[in-house]
């Protein structure tokens, strides 16, 4: 194994005058600096990253926790993070929680004790504690796709913005009983669809019949039930707006399965835009949230807090989404 004295018998120099020179932090002299480089490529030496970090107190790594690893956004947002963190010499540890509390308290716990030097979570709520305490102790921490109002850095878009111009475009397009199938509204995300929701109805002059909102939580039910159950009680809305892809795929499925028509008999719109959404029949008219580039800011800003930046409050970067119009809505 080539070490650092093995590159400094070779450059000519001593094993202090190469660590300067490959740190690039105390000023070396060109002639030096390129005899030193010279030997690296010659010997193909490889310095000790984890070493080199724990001696600096870090290890250029950061932690990725997702709630849920079969939900196709969390990939997305993934790629986004490790893309910059490679491009920046870092390495991410992936983890998932299943939703489970519990386990993502464990998880931080486990991540500290192994210098981690930032996190990134996409699974905030209202009673994550844990992520407010290592934000008060000014550990790097990033939310993204998910916030706590503007307590913690976080990159998200207007979920209330976004689902009301959704909701207004069924609207425009003629339909008046408009359901939704919205997720657990412990999650403020899914709290401000639906208030997106119920703010377009009502600033239409529209109802909101309590029948009509379908609370749909836990990773292995996609909406299907609810409204299947739904329509078999002949309760007939004229479009759905699901609060994410995969309810309005369901709901796509079930209706169909009661002998109904999308976009014919029921219109329905989606939230995220998957890659799947274009595909399905009918394709599905969706709001399209920019999930790579989400991952890709919050990389950024943790890595900029990691390396020292400091901001006098938290940053909070909302990124804009599109709706995406397809062939699941008819005009009315």
């Amino acid at each position: 194994m080539i070490t650092i004295k093995d590159v400094a018998k070779r450059a000519g120099v001593s094993p202090s005058t190469v660590s300067r020179a490959l740190s690039g932090k105390v000023p070396v002299d060109r002639e030096t600096r390129d005899r030193v480089m010279e030997a690296v490529r010659a010997l193909k030496y490889q310095p000790n990253i984890l070493a080199k970090g724990l001696k600096e107190g870090r290890t250029n790594t950061i932690g990725l926790i997702i709630p849920n690893i079969c939900n196709p956004i969390f990939p997305a947002v993934a790629r986004g993070v490790e893309d910059v963190a490679r491009e920046n010499g870092f390495t991410v540890v992936l983890c998932n929680t299943d939703e489970d509390m519990d386990m993502e308290r464990n998880y931080v716990e486990k991540l500290q004790n192994r210098w981690v030097d930032g996190l990134i979570f996409a699974t905030a709520r209202e009673e994550s504690r844990h992520i407010l305490e290592l934000k008060q102790r000014n550990f790097p921490v990033v939310l993204v796709a998910r916030h706590m109002g503007e307590a913690v850095d976080a990159v998200v878009v207007d979920n209330y913005k976004s689902s009301f111009e959704a909701v207004r475009y069924l609207i425009e397009t003629g339909h008046k009983r408009i359901c939704i199938i919205v997720g657990d509204r412990d999650l403020i995300l899914y709290r401000e669809r639906f208030e997106g929701y119920r703010h377009a109805l009502e600033s239409a002059g529209l109802p909101v019949y309590p029948e009509m909102i379908l609370d749909v939580s836990g990773r292995d039910d996609n909406g299907y039930n609810a409204v299947k159950n739904l329509l078999e009680k002949g309760i007939i809305p004229d479009a759905i707006f699901a609060a994410s892809d995969p309810r309005a795929i369901g709901a796509i499925r079930a209706v169909k399965d009661c002998g109904l028509n999308v976009p014919d008999d029921i219109s329905i719109v989606g939230f995220d835009d998957l890659d799947i959404s274009s595909y399905i029949d009918p394709p599905l008219t969706t709001v399209s949230q920019p999930l790579y580039e989400m991952g890709t800011q919050a990389a950024r800003r943790l890595i900029a807090m990691v390396n020292g930046s400091k901001d006098e409050k938290p940053q909070i970067k909302i990124m804009k989404t599109r709706l995406i119009k397809r062939k699941s809505v008819k005009q009315r």
